[in-house]
Order: C-alpha cells, then sequence, then structure tokens
C-alpha cells in the first residue's frame, strides 16, 4: 500500500512515524512525505542562542492530554521532557496599565470562590454582584443552536467578563475573537453544564467535587494494590505544561531520524490532489504519482484547494475555516540589568486595552532549566484576529513596539530603553491557527460526510478536532492507523 502524506508538520510527522512504525513491524506499506517549505515541524521550531532554549512556534503542550507525552517515550525522549514550574504559577491581566492577578478559585472562565473574586481588582462591583447571582441561574433547555464563546459568557457574567476574562484567555490559546468562537466546540463542557446546572459556577464546582471524588477512589484503590496511590500523591500533581529540555524542535528531530530519508521530500509543495479510479493523483512540479490512500495534513485552507477539483463541497468547507496568523518575540536580557518582574508566568492583555501585545511569558521562570542562571527570556505574543496588519512590520518596529508596550505595562525601572537586550528573535506564523468558529460542530459533520464518499483519503491537523500539539499528533497517527486498517480489510475480504 502507497500513502501519501501532504504536510510535514507535527500531524504529517506523526502520521509518516506511525506509517513506518507499521512498515517496521512487517506491514506492506510505503509512504511519501510532502512538505513545501524546507525543513519539516511547521510551526514547531527552536533554537539555542548562547545556550537559551528560544522557541519561535509553541513552547510545550497540554500535559493532560497524552498523546504529546506517548510519542516523545515512544522516540526515546522521556529523560528529555519537562514540566512547567506550576509552583510559581502566576498569570496576571492588563487592566488600564495595571497588572491583575486572576483571582484564585477561577477554573478556567468560571470564578469559583467568592471572597478572592469579591476582593480581586479585575472587576467592576457591579460585575462582582452579577457573579455571585449567577449561583441562581436556573437550568438552561439543550439547543441545537450554536453561538459565541462572548455570548455564552455576556449571559452568565457580563460584558465585563468577557473583555477581561474569555476575550485574554482564549486569545492566548487561539489567537482568535470571542465574538466569533464557537461555544459548542471550544467550551463544549460549559455548555452542557449550562443545561444540567444552570448555574455555571455550580456545574464547575460539581465536577470538581467529582474529580475529587474519583481521584480519592483511585488512590485508595492503588493503596490497596501495594501502596502506589500513596507514591503517586507524594509526586504531586501533574503539571499543566511539557517541554522539551533542548526546545520541541528537539521532538521535529526526532520524528525526522526515525523516517525513511528516500521517502521525505522537502521543498515540494503540492499542486493537485485527484481522485483516479481506486487510488489517488498528486501533481507536483516535477512529478506525477499514483497512491492508494492520502493523509492531508496542512492547513484547511490549502487542503480545501487541493481537493477542490475532486469535490468542490468539500473544498468550499475546508476552504471556509477562519485561521488566524500570530507574531512571536522573544527578547533576552541580563537578569541583573533588568528591575524586578512581577512573580509568576507573565500576563495576558484584553483587546479592549487597545495594545499590539495579546501576551507576554517570563519564559525563565515558566520552565526551569532551560534558561541559563541570571539570564531572562521575555516572549511576547502579537497579531492574532483583531490585528493581523502587524504581520507586515519590520522586525525592528515590532521590537520597538514591544519594548515600548512593556515599559509602559512593567514601568520603566523594569523595562527602560537604558535596559539593552542580549537578543532579539522575531517569528512571524501567518494563517496557522485555525479558529473554531461558531457553526464549527456542524461543519466538521458535514466534511466528515464527504470525506467518507472519498475512500482512501484522512484529513488531520488542527483545523477539526483539536488546536494543540498532541491534537495535532493524535489525529495524525489515528489517520494512518485507519487506512492501514482499512487496507487490512480489504486485503482479507479477496
Amino acid at each position: 500500500m502507497r500513502i501519501a502524506v501532504i504536510g510535514g508538520g507535527i500531524a504529517g510527522l506523526a502520521a509518516a512515524f506511525e506509517l513506518e512504525k507499521a512498515r517496521g513491524a512487517g506491514a506492506d506499506v510505503k509512504y511519501t512525505l510532502f512538505e513545501s517549505q524546507d525543513r519539516l515541524g511547521g510551526s514547531l521550531a527552536s533554537e539555542k542562542v548562547n545556550g537559551i532554549v528560544l522557541e519561535r512556534g509553541p513552547d510545550s503542550f497540554l500535559s493532560e492530554k497524552p498523546a504529546g507525552a506517548e510519542l516523545c517515550r515512544e522516540l526515546g525522549l522521556a529523560d528529555q521532557m519537562t514540566p512547567s514550574n506550576d509552583a510559581n504559577r502566576k498569570t496576571y491581566i492588563v487592566v488600564k496599565n495595571r497588572l491583575v492577578p486572576l483571582p484564585d478559585g477561577l477554573m478556567f472562565l468560571i470564578p469559583t470562590k467568592l471572597v478572592p473574586t469579591a476582593l480581586s481588582g479585575l472587576f467592576s462591583p457591579a460585575t462582582k454582584i452579577r457573579m455571585a447571582l449567577e449561583l441562581l441561574h436556573p437550568p438552561r433547555r439543550p439547543s441545537d443552536q450554536d453561538e459565541s464563546v462572548a455570548a455564552l459568557v455576556k449571559r452568565h457574567f457580563g460584558k465585563e467578563a468577557v473583555d477581561r476574562l474569555a476575550d485574554p484567555l482564549l486569545s492566548g490559546i487561539y489567537g482568535g475573537d470571542s465574538t466569533q468562537l464557537s461555544a459548542r466546540t471550544v467550551l463544549p463542557k460549559l455548555v452542557e453544564m449550562e443545561s444540567q446546572h444552570g448555574s455555571l459556577t455550580r456545574g464547575m464546582l460539581a465536577a470538581h467535587r467529582q474529580m475529587r471524588a474519583m481521584m480519592a477512589a483511585r488512590n485508595a484503590n492503588a493503596n490497596g494494590a501495594g501502596g502506589q496511590g500513596a507514591q503517586r500523591q507524594a509526586a504531586g500533581p501533574r503539571s499543566i505544561f511539557t517541554t522539551l529540555k533542548g526546545g520541541l524542535q528537539q521532538l521535529v528531530d526526532a520524528l525526522e531520524a526515525r523516517l525513511n530519508p528516500k521517502w521525505v521530500r522537502k521543498s515540494t509543495p503540492v499542486k493537485f490532489v485527484e481522485r483516479v479510479g481506486d487510488g489517488w493523483r498528486i501533481q507536483c512540479a516535477d512529478s506525477d504519482e499514483n497512491f492508494d490512500a492520502v493523509i492531508i495534513a496542512s492547513p484547511a485552507w490549502a487542503a480545501g484547494g487541493l481537493l477542490a477539483a475532486t469535490d468542490a463541497g468539500l473544498g468550499d468547507e475546508l476552504s471556509a475555516i477562519p485561521y488566524s496568523s500570530s507574531i512571536t518575540v522573544n527578547l533576552v536580557f541580563d537578569e541583573a540589568q533588568l528591575g524586578r518582574l512581577p512573580d509568576g508566568f507573565g500576563f495576558l492583555v484584553p483587546a479592549v486595552e487597545g495594545r499590539a501585545m495579546l501576551a507576554c511569558t517570563f519564559v525563565h521562570r515558566k520552565f526551569v532549566g532551560r534558561t541559563p542562571t541570571g539570564k531572562a527570556v521575555l516572549r511576547a505574543f502579537l497579531g492574532g484576529a483583531k490585528n493581523e496588519a502587524l504581520l507586515d512590520q519590520s522586525d525592528e518596529v515590532l521590537v520597538a513596539t514591544v519594548r515600548r508596550e512593556l515599559s509602559e505595562i512593567l514601568g520603566a525601572r523594569v523595562m527602560g530603553p537604558q535596559i539593552q537586550a542580549e537578543a532579539t528573535q522575531v517569528s512571524r506564523w501567518r494563517r496557522a491557527m485555525a479558529q473554531y468558529a461558531v457553526g464549527h460542530h456542524d461543519r466538521m459533520k458535514r466534511v466528515k460526510e464527504r470525506v467518507a464518499t472519498l475512500p482512501g483519503l484522512r484529513l488531520a491537523g488542527n483545523a477539526y478536532d483539536g488546536i494543540g500539539i498532541p491534537d495535532c499528533i493524535r489525529t495524525g497517527r489515528n489517520a494512518a492507523k485507519e487506512l492501514m486498517a482499512e487496507a487490512h480489510v480489504e486485503s482479507a475480504s479477496h
């Protein structure tokens, strides 16, 4: 069986790795990985500058989603995995040039502790009263109609909660706009809680109690089985984020090293994908080949263009999935030259503040051991759905913008013009982050129906069922497994 994998980002690499793994186990499978750029990995790109790990794209993956850690262990990178320094985790929201910490007891968007929320400077008295009264919300009848995250949050907590909580938090994850993102897709648990409990606060508290009961039962069972539960408790809870000591480029390099180099084609953009007979024809600038199946792991807008001639309806659906762009700016400083930074990991900037920055991470605090002692790394994020025009600015202008805004937010003593950066790094990621807009769930149903009519086709990446690195890995590996399973069934039937 010959399988084409189009797109050499993390989803395509994971798919190719799964195929190589099956081939090594004796499966009759060959693959060709097509990548338009001269390197693999997509937005996963890191480098060392004077012994400091700088990430151009994502800096970590969510620990609770197993696909990321599982793949790292399979690749022999278990000893390279580094947890986030959650003991010092603290996040601020910028409010009129002040850094206001997120209140204790906040579970994603939901305040679950009344006293810390009441004492927080993040919300006005009117919003605090509304948050307290939210406990009285009656259950809402389930509806097939999707709505935006902003509409859901505003209905429960008011517009200020959207501006100062939902928008910056979701912008940090999706680079998107809460007035456009789908509540049903992005926050399905909250939609379910609303129908069951009415109050999102009561729903979140109930979910938290249930989780604690399950953990207690699991630990009790483990203790009964030999005391392993006590060992787990002593080890403490799992970190929120996981990265690699040498940067996420380690994951890309380890995957590439496992693939057959003869079957990997960099700098080879695919121009055309066509269903021919029982297979697929892949056309590039200098080749025209037939395959039994194809995994398209490129962005949905690119996949839509490739499939337009084969299935116009599918091409239109994929092309309609919106994307946002982003910019990362890494600044390296001698820590002794800086004034005292606030405690914690960094801050988020609401769109209503009218700034170019969406967020800033104090990288040297988030992950211990990746930055030499005495050095500080500040990593700023710009762009997003509301400010695409920034991508056309020069590196010098972007760095100057970040420096100015950091000085205004952190203060001149911390980040004044007299403090020189030892290194700067600017990276642009155009149309890189899929946006799960209102109606995304229904669009995915239509996409799956169309794909099901095209044997040998699979889609993978961040546009369909999760935007994070583990989600991309999962969709890539599952696509490969499904195609090989189908081939096994077909061969067994003949």
